[in-house]
């Protein structure tokens, strides 16, 4: 910016701020916020005004940061608990604050949501927002504080820790595992065409590529509703095949690998009372509970 004339930080402008560097565009931000996008724009512009720095740049495929905005994350975050811990009358030996847990849909909606949301009520200082997603969100824009991937990361400035191998299976109603048993070509229920990258799809697809692929869908819970249909059969993680009772555990060769889950949180984060509470007790559930994720029996 050419006027680098300094005014008056405003905190609702560092907040819409941190809004639009988490999601990207005006309009999520304004979504998330509850305002119009035309709000976010002028509190955005008014927080570059009153830095002397423009912190945002327009792409045709929504905003990014430009280095200033990137420095400012860390220090915005900061602002961020600090202005939550005040308003509640925190202590500062207390975890206070918006934790941001971003992992697998299939991993929260049927292991993690119970168990985390168990922990607002040892800490109530601590809200906690679960987002699911196959995409890979980013830590450094702050779009969550802690994320549950498969795959240990291979750069980026993260605390990463192997929470447990996620083993997984062929599942299929009993009717057509004696149909495949008696000869018949095996067909797949899979990921559609949107999530055709993932590693489960590729090792389908590698493997079985001559088999046909009958139904396709975006998660595996609706996976293992399909193979219960009759569409076929699902390479499913044992915790979500076994969750069914009328699905049971297919053979076929090769046995499909099982994949890595990690824990990752920004290495500037390791210090936060509220962040660390919640990576804490997520690596605690995950290490005491191992018959969840083990074969159907």
């Amino acid at each position: 910016m050419t006027d680098k004339k300094r005014t008056a930080l405003d905190w609702e402008d560092v907040r819409v701020f941190l809004a639009l560097a988490r999601h990207g565009s005006l309009s999520a931000a304004a979504r998330v916020l509850s305002v119009n996008h035309a709000t976010v724009a002028r509190r955005v512009q008014s927080l570059e005004r009153s830095l002397g720095e423009r912190l945002v740049e327009r792409r045709a495929d929504g905003y990014v940061l430009t280095p200033a905005g990137t420095r400012l994350l860390g220090p915005g975050n900061e602002m961020e608990t600090a202005a939550a811990n005040l308003s509640r009358g925190g202590r500062g030996d207390q975890p206070v604050g918006l934790v941001r847990v971003n992992a697998p849909p299939s991993i929260s909606q049927l292991f993690l949501t119970s168990r985390l949301a168990g922990l607002c009520g040892k800490y109530p200082g601590i809200d906690i927002n679960l987002a699911t997603d196959f995409r890979a969100v980013s830590l450094e824009r702050h779009e969550a504080d802690i994320a549950l991937r498969f795959g240990r990361p291979q750069d980026g400035d993260v605390l990463a820790k192997r929470l447990r191998s996620i083993p997984f299976g062929f599942y299929a109603t009993a009717e057509y595992r004696r149909r495949v048993k008696a000869g018949a070509d095996p067909t797949f229920v899979g990921f559609d065409e949107a999530n055709a990258h993932l590693p489960e799809a590729l090792w389908l697809s590698r493997h079985f590529a001559r088999n046909r692929m009958s139904f396709r869908t975006n998660s595996q819970s609706n996976q293992s509703v399909a193979a219960r249909a009759g569409a076929g059969i699902a390479l499913l993680p044992h915790f979500v095949g076994k969750m069914d009772d009328k699905l049971v555990v297919c053979e076929l060769e090769p046995e499909p690998p099982a994949r890595e889950l990690w824990l990752i949180i920004r290495r500037q984060n390791r210090d936060s009372l509220h962040i660390r509470a919640v990576a804490e007790h997520i690596a605690f559930v995950f290490a005491n509970e191992p018959v969840f994720f083990e074969k159907k029996r």
